[in-house]
């Protein structure tokens, strides 16, 4: 009974331990990529951006870290504030809307008619740690431009982005920062494509 009477005391202490220590604090971040500068011509037409879908991987708020060829590891004290989808599609309709490069940018979730619409899918979004001396921040984008209606269902236009931005350190701060510089250049070299690209008048 003595013995039994110590392991109970032994485990209140160690829950009152437990309770009294404070909990492990998440760092959150909200991506804001520097804006593209204004095309000089614009398309006359309208987009609307779909959806930007990610990678099952990345596909999380955690960030996620590349350690090895075919080893990741997700970060459990450092996310993203909201889904990365739903922030890139929201930053991709921003860049468009900034850059100028349509004549009107219908924002992600309205139902307003559009003459196109612009999706794309995220195959890498990760900080890649295999160097073991520099850590850099890897996206790859792609994105599909579609008639909204009366097209075949195929992209009238595609593009591929494949950026890799060095960290300055090896922190979250510095990670999220390259993230924002390698999404800023994607946005830049995408709003300049689709204003130079020859799109025939959508069918309506």
């Amino acid at each position: 009974m003595k013995h039994s009477a110590l392991v109970a005391i032994a485990a209140i202490v160690l829950a009152s331990c437990a309770l009294n220590r404070p909990a492990p604090v998440k760092q959150q971040y909200l991506l804001d990529p520097p804006a593209p500068v204004a095309v000089a011509k614009s398309q006359p037409t309208s987009v609307r951006v779909g959806a930007i879908n990610i990678a099952a991987p990345f596909r999380g708020r955690n960030f996620v870290l590349r350690e090895a060829d075919l080893r990741y590891e997700t970060d459990y004290y450092s996310e993203f504030l909201i889904p990365p989808s739903t922030m890139l599609t929201e930053l991709t309709a921003r860049a468009l809307e900034r850059s100028k490069a349509f004549a009107r940018v219908v924002p992600p979730g309205y139902s307003a008619d559009a003459d196109w619409v612009l999706d794309g899918f995220v195959s890498a979004l990760y900080g890649d740690e295999r160097d073991g001396k520099k850590v850099s921040a890897d996206v790859t984008v792609s994105y599909y431009l579609f008639q909204s209606s009366g097209g075949s269902g195929m992209p009238v236009w595609t593009r591929d982005y494949q950026k890799r931005v060095p960290l300055a350190t090896p922190t979250t701060e510095a990670y999220a920062g390259a993230l924002n510089t390698a999404l800023g250049e994607i946005f830049a070299e995408l709003t300049r494509d689709l204003a130079a690209a020859e799109l025939s008048s959508p069918k309506r």
